[in-house]
């Protein structure tokens, strides 16, 4: 069975677009990133140079040793939770260090 994307969608999961579809990212293995989407977790293989251009995009901001997060994607910080949707039951979300919190609040109010 084959799936056809029909009327110009596009398969999120084959192609993705890093600064308005994920909400952060963690680089693992050597080589091996993880995306996190809103309904989905995508790893992919990726060239230092790659990975590189990534950690150096302004939209990202580096919240533990490999997790970086979108800005413009976090919705409100709470109790040490960055939450990335309107609802905090039932959105993604990610423990931002306590140091850290601060740093990313005033980024995500110069995003919006």
């Amino acid at each position: 069975m084959m799936n056809t994307v029909l009327n110009g969608e596009r398969n999120i999961y084959e192609d993705f677009e890093i600064e308005s579809d994920v909400l952060f990212f963690k680089v693992g293995m050597p080589e091996l990133v993880s995306f996190h989407g809103r309904n989905y977790n995508i790893k992919k293989r990726m060239t230092g140079d790659q990975i590189r251009k990534l950690i150096d995009d302004s939209h990202f901001y580096q919240v533990t040793s490999n997790c970086y997060i979108n800005i413009r994607k976090v919705k409100a910080i709470t109790d040490g939770i960055a939450y990335f949707g309107t609802d905090a039951s039932d959105s993604k979300n990610i423990p931002i260090p306590r140091r850290k919190q601060t740093v990313i609040k005033q980024l995500v109010g110069q995003a919006q």
